[in-house]
């Protein structure tokens, strides 16, 4: 299992670059007349989540870091793109590209988004995905063993085992931080209905079998039942 750590490493933090360089919501002043109107209003969006998802992480968890930080990736060729990792000290961190950010049409998009990232934070995904792979890895590398194979396709199983122990539970992870980010959408003072309408404008990645992301219409279906238990239904 050698090379299965950075494997592991690369496949959980798949959306980080490197030569990430990024500044807080609070920070971020663009030079484009017409962004600087968004970034005003990103950075009062991501106040009102980060704290919403605070006070849901501080209610949901023990011994669990839930001081948010909210960053903008300066690149401005990166893809549109929101995801949530942490610092070296185990801090929440949540980072827009400013493409995201463009492709969204309101306030209540951004919070539906950044509510879904914090989410996966308060869910403890990333620690349950990574523990995914290591079973998986560890399943397919015994199952080599027990045929005899030699240690090269071994490792070729362990790798493959946690490829599959990642993508056996993302569609779950997702549909689970769709349901608490509509919550902390809700919390923050948007509407997740209004946000969840951005489903309607990014690919469906439908039923694949390695999809990460569950189909759209099963998405906006979780975003509806929960907002209707919340008294949301417009």
């Amino acid at each position: 299992m050698r090379r299965l750590a950075p494997m592991l490493a690369l496949l959980l933090a798949a959306c980080v670059s490197p030569r990430l360089v990024a500044v807080s919501a609070e920070d971020w002043q663009p030079d484009a007349p017409d962004m600087q109107a968004m970034a005003r209003e990103f950075t009062d969006v991501s106040r009102k989540v980060s704290n919403a998802a605070r006070t849901e992480c501080n209610r949901r968890t023990t011994a669990v870091n839930c001081d948010f930080v909210v960053l903008v990736d300066l690149d401005p060729r990166a893809p549109a793109n929101a995801f949530q990792t942490l610092d070296d000290k185990g801090r929440p961190v949540i980072i827009f590209t400013q493409s995201m950010i463009r492709s969204t049409l309101n306030a209540d998009e951004v919070a539906f988004v950044m509510g879904h990232e914090a989410a996966h934070h308060v869910l403890n995904h990333i620690a349950r995905q990574a523990q995914n792979a290591k079973d998986g890895a560890r399943s397919f590398g015994d199952r080599a063993r027990a045929l005899g194979e030699d240690a090269a396709a071994i490792e070729a199983a362990q790798e493959l085992g946690a490829e599959v122990g990642v993508q056996s539970y993302a569609r779950e992870f997702e549909l689970e931080a769709d349901q608490l980010g509509t919550i902390i959408t809700y919390r923050s003072g948007y509407n997740p209905l209004i946000g969840a309408k951005y489903f309607a404008r990014i690919p469906d990645p439908g039923d694949q079998f390695f999809a990460t992301h569950p189909p759209n219409a099963q998405r906006v279906q979780m975003v509806l039942q929960t907002a209707a238990g919340l008294g949301v239904t417009q």
